[in-house]
């Protein structure tokens, strides 16, 4: 073997370690952000409960993020980086003129977007929730008003994180979130001592508390990246020379993610107006159990959890490395790194799809039955859990797919593939709305999801396929792919530990929730490590080996 044959063998060693070093600085901080958070919702369902006051809430505090994602969000998230990776090879300056160029323009657009929502609150909040009528509405827009401002920070605090996870920096992002629920929990709980013994009803007072609150947790969680892009060396200086810089392309790419975005923000406003409709129509009918949009909302809460631990963290820390790949023109690299991301996220995601489908009653209770959270609740929220859970699989394969159109600079493709997706899902909710008894109705909602996702994972990986291979990438067609048969073999796997863990939770369930999902937990997942010898799951046998390294180091 010559050096430079021994040095690329080294470097190629190396960068799985550096990867899943990186992805397990970022999933700690996304398990203690995911922790805090759940308290958070806790805290938030046990002030406000899950009835027309909390819908109003949820709203209000959601709009915020779907007009960010909407409008901009999805654009930064999928461009910055491999615009960055691009610019720092290509350019003399290593890419810093060109880094605040683009900072600039992204921050005039936001203060912008920001200024216009506050003014357009009322018709924002018809739009979402047209069912609200008189003092809810009124409630709403006001909740809105103090809310709409996270716009600003959500989008600063994407671009600053952008640009360290470009320089290699990709704990602060992740770590951050964690003083912002600190800063919600606190708010909540001064909340819950004021309004200790009243009819929960919040006076004008009270909602800007709690609105402006909220909005400060996002504010406190920007300005903590200070610190890291001061230790990354980076000093954002505004630029305006826009004209024949180079911002065209990644303008251009942003324009496609903006037109994916609203057709998944179609969808998810008519969930939205769907499911606060059907909320009404259950308050109105005394059913037992919040049936509408809050129930629906905490579910996808909690479903997304493993998502984000586990599948950003990695792709996020494989991000450069895959842009890096499409911009030399290595397409088996980035094919490589496609599929050892799968297969890794898998080897997380797919046991905790089965742990959230078969505990999701005593999970549910664990989380968010405290306060005005009563069982009826907790069994509709476990409902809409078990409909979301089987889709986590799909979701998290998607995210990964998409990515590795990105890294090529291609958001066109993913726009079109994404059709499928959103369509069906609005459609089987629609359907879902029309045939479903009330009390079933926002579940079938989850339901649809989950179906939509699966087909549009499915046309995305053979669009990808056909792409890689033409441009010279060797495999396997997708239905013989290995990834896809340790994906199969996988899921073989939790299928009897999922039905193990259920009777083992069940059995402990006089002794709480707690009990029942830690009883639940350590059946379902010994029984996946026994069969991950012989299933040959060999990713699962690694992340097994890399838990007991860390047991043995502590």
């Amino acid at each position: 073997m010559t050096a430079t044959e021994a040095t690329t063998t080294q470097v190629a060693d190396r960068e799985p370690r550096s990867v899943l070093r990186n992805g397990a600085v970022m999933a700690a901080g996304s398990i203690v952000s995911r922790a805090t958070g759940f308290i958070r919702s806790a805290v938030v369902v046990a002030a406000l409960g899950t009835g027309l006051q909390a819908d109003g809430y949820n709203v209000a505090n959601t709009v915020p993020n779907i007009l960010y994602t909407l409008l901009i969000g999805g654009a930064l998230n999928a461009v910055f980086v491999p615009e960055l990776v691009r610019a720092a090879k290509d350019h003399a300056d290593g890419g810093a003129a060109y880094t605040d160029r683009l900072l600039t323009v992204c921050t005039v657009g936001l203060l912008a977007l920001t200024g216009l929502t506050v003014l357009a609150a009322p018709w924002i909040v018809s739009v979402y929730a047209p069912g609200y009528h008189h003092a809810q509405a009124e409630l709403t827009v006001a909740l809105a008003r103090y809310c709409l401002p996270q716009v600003l920070f959500y989008g600063l605090f994407t671009l600053l994180g952008q640009v360290l996870n470009a320089r290699g920096r990709f704990g602060a992002m992740m770590w951050t979130p964690v003083l912002n629920n600190v800063v919600v929990i606190a708010v909540f709980g001064i909340y819950l001592g004021i309004a200790a013994g009243s009819d929960g009803t919040l006076t004008q007072a009270q909602a800007q508390w709690l609105g402006w609150g909220t909005t400060a947790g996002i504010a406190v969680q920007t300005l903590a990246l200070v610190p890291a892009l001061r230790a990354a060396k980076f000093r954002w200086r505004p630029r305006f020379d826009w004209r024949g810089s180079g911002l065209t392309r990644p303008l251009r790419a942003a324009g496609w993610l903006v037109t994916l975005v609203l057709t998944n923000q179609i969808a998810y406003w008519v969930v939205t107006r769907l499911s606060t409709t059907i909320g009404q129509r259950a308050e109105d009918m005394e059913l037992a159990g919040g049936a509408g949009y809050t129930a629906y909302s905490y579910a996808f809460q909690l479903w997304v959890v493993p998502h984000g631990i586990v599948t950003v963290s990695l792709v996020t820390a494989l991000m450069p490395r895959m842009s890096r790949a499409a911009a030399d023109n290595d397409l088996p690299g980035l094919r490589r790194d496609v599929s050892y991301a799968l297969r890794t996220s898998a080897a997380v995601v797919v046991p905790a799809v089965a742990l959230l489908f078969a505990l999701a009653p005593w999970v549910m209770g664990a989380v968010y039955g405290y306060g005005l959270t009563d069982d009826a609740d907790i069994a509709v929220m476990a409902g809409m859990m078990m409909a979301f859970a089987p889709g986590l699989i799909a979701y998290s394969g998607q995210y990964v797919l998409s990515r590795a159109f990105y890294a090529m600079s291609d958001t066109r493709t993913p726009f079109f593939l994404n059709l499928v997706i959103a369509a069906l899902n609005a459609g089987l909710s629609v359907a879902a709305y029309l045939l479903l008894p009330v009390r079933w109705a926002v579940t079938g909602m989850a339901g649809a999801y989950s179906v939509a996702l699966f087909a549009g994972f499915a046309a995305t990986a053979y669009v990808l396929h056909r792409r890689l291979v033409r441009g010279g990438a060797a495999g396997t067609s997708p239905v013989r792919s290995p990834t896809l048969w340790a994906q199969l073999r996988l899921v073989a796997a939790v299928v009897p530990a999922g039905l193990l863990g259920y009777l083992a939770a069940r059995g402990c369930a006089e002794l709480g929730d707690f009990a029942a999902v830690g009883a639940g937990s350590l059946v379902l997942l010994f029984t996946v490590a026994l069969l991950a010898r012989p299933l040959r799951l060999r990713e699962v046998g690694a992340v097994i080996a890399a838990g007991r390294g860390r047991l043995r180091r502590a």
